[in-house]
């Protein structure tokens, strides 16, 4: 490379297209794919020295591999982080941190608003071994006041949250995780760097499922942690040893999403903003959840610390399952499947799909009603989108 992309002064247009990549000899345009499981050296000497870790180089593709290696640069550069380790997804990228972070005995403050396989991780698995979880209202910051204990060694949030965008305010929750010496964690996937800096705004560490926008169409399973380098060398070395890696294929593909992410997430979010306008006013639709509304509660906080309001929104329509069910079954355009991050509009019901593992009173606590529907607004065209669920909408007016 002529410039050293990963130094501050780039815009986060370009770190997203040039940051990260270091040319092999070839002198490639494009980011190379490295699909080997090792790597050889020139002596056994050279050998004892990497893998003491005297020496930079590759090792073993689980925890080095230069298609990685370039994808962690690239969005450590996106969120203004020291680091980034990557791993086999999401899910993996939360799991690697608890695991580096945490042990018997320490306690987590989560949101209520979390990803339904989340508090499974936290309550079944992370509960199993002596970790404990307490939940609080996302945007009630005495709540989390009040929820730290000694104890305490993590607050983890989604902001907005899935599905309902619901907003924490990260300086002042930062601000709390201080004082208690404890750590704060952002997932930040559905907004990304280009929409939201949660390090910028205090935060500890960024969790992304990289299989959403980061990717951006749907094509491939990753995640990532970002933070500083002292913390994430402990997470490197879960992933080292544990093995949830990412594989060089799926580095390469997030890689070239990230090159289209701006673009894409401005995209998504001025499609977004009007049709949760449009829904807002249908006379079949109760309520509609998006921080990008006026009528929303932490409207004034979304437009604060967000440069855009993401892709995903809630609606709550007359009926309750049943009727929910017959405008997601009414649609012939948009993609009934739990996934989102797409380039597809996806539509979900989530108290029956990505947050069906949830008693009932975990659902009622985190909002989600049996009338709501989650949809990812994509890249289509937005009059084709509204005709879509106008068919199952008028039809329950």
């Amino acid at each position: 490379m002529h410039d050293d992309f990963s130094a501050d002064g780039w815009g986060i247009e370009t770190l997203a297209i040039r940051a990260g990549h270091d040319r092999t000899h070839e002198q490639e345009h494009a980011e190379p794919i490295f699909p080997t499981s090792s790597f050889v050296y020139g002596s056994a000497a050279e050998a004892a020295r990497k893998f003491a870790g005297e020496e930079p180089g590759n090792i073993y593709s689980r925890f080095t591999n230069p298609t990685v290696r370039t994808f962690e640069k690239r969005l450590a550069a996106l969120e203004g982080g020291e680091r980034c380790v990557a791993t086999s997804s999401g899910m993996a990228a939360i799991l690697s941190t608890a695991l580096a972070l945490l042990k018997a005995g320490d306690e987590i403050v989560a949101s209520r608003s979390l990803f339904g396989s989340t508090v499974s991780l936290f309550d079944k698995y992370l509960g199993k071994f002596g970790i404990t979880t307490r939940y609080v209202e996302l945007s009630d910051m005495s709540a989390w006041e009040a929820a730290m204990t000694p104890a305490t060694r993590l607050l983890f949030a989604e902001t907005p949250s899935n599905p309902l965008s619901e907003v924490v305010d990260i300086p002042a929750l930062a601000e709390i995780a201080r004082r208690h010496d404890a750590l704060l964690a952002i997932d930040n996937c559905f907004l990304t760097p280009v929409l939201q800096r949660p390090i910028q705004l205090g935060a500890d560490l960024v969790i992304h499922s990289a299989t959403k926008y980061i990717d951006g169409q749907g094509r491939a399973i990753g995640g990532a942690v970002v933070g500083p380098d002292k913390l994430l060398e402990e997470v490197f070395g879960v992933v080292r040893t544990c093995g949830p890696c990412l594989s060089p294929f799926n580095a390469w593909i997030f890689t070239k999403g990230l090159e289209t992410l701006g673009l894409r997430m401005k995209a998504h979010s001025a499609s977004a903003l009007e049709l949760a306008r449009w829904l807002e006013a249908h006379p079949a639709v109760e309520r509609v959840h998006y921080s990008g509304l006026e009528s929303h509660p932490q409207h004034a906080l979304a437009k604060r610390q967000q440069d855009g309001f993401g892709a995903v929104l809630g609606l709550e329509v007359k009926g309750g399952r049943e009727g929910a069910w017959s405008v997601i079954d009414a649609t012939r355009l948009l993609s009934i499947t739990g996934n989102l991050g797409d380039a597809k509009t996806t539509i979900t019901h989530p108290a029956t799909t990505t947050h069906g593992r949830l008693s009932d009173a975990q659902k009622a606590s985190a909002g989600i009603a049996d009338g709501l529907i989650r949809i990812a607004v994509g890249l289509e065209s937005l009059d084709d989108i509204k005709a879509d669920l106008s068919r199952g909408l008028d039809a329950l007016a």
